[in-house]
């Protein structure tokens, strides 16, 4: 398998892991920072600009997916690379929201 179909996946998970605190505050009716705040990534959107967030980076990771390489479901180096992804991504997410929400 080629690097860059490794760090497709890896990516992959990432955008996975990101589009999840997204949508879920989103379609709990909930704010959440966004890159389209004020300031951002530190102010909140709207329930509807983060459900469409979320939806964005669901489709970036799916897209990565299925459009490099040829991604094997099941007991696979695919599986665990977007794994890791969304490992490194969801852990860095928690510390940086943490922090901003004084949570952390």
């Amino acid at each position: 398998m080629p690097w860059y179909v490794y760090m497709a996946y890896l990516a992959a998970g990432g955008f996975l892991a990101n589009g999840v605190p997204h949508f879920v505050n989103g379609i709990s009716g909930r704010k959440f920072q966004s890159p389209f705040a004020s300031p951002p990534a530190v102010g909140e959107s709207s329930p509807v600009v983060n459900v469409i967030w979320g939806m964005c980076n669901f489709a970036v990771g799916l897209v990565l997916i299925r459009g490099v390489g040829e991604f094997r479901c099941g007991l696979s180096a695919d599986v665990a690379l977007v794994g890791a992804g969304m490992l490194v991504t969801g852990a860095a997410l928690g510390w940086y929201f943490g922090k901003v929400r004084g949570t952390g």
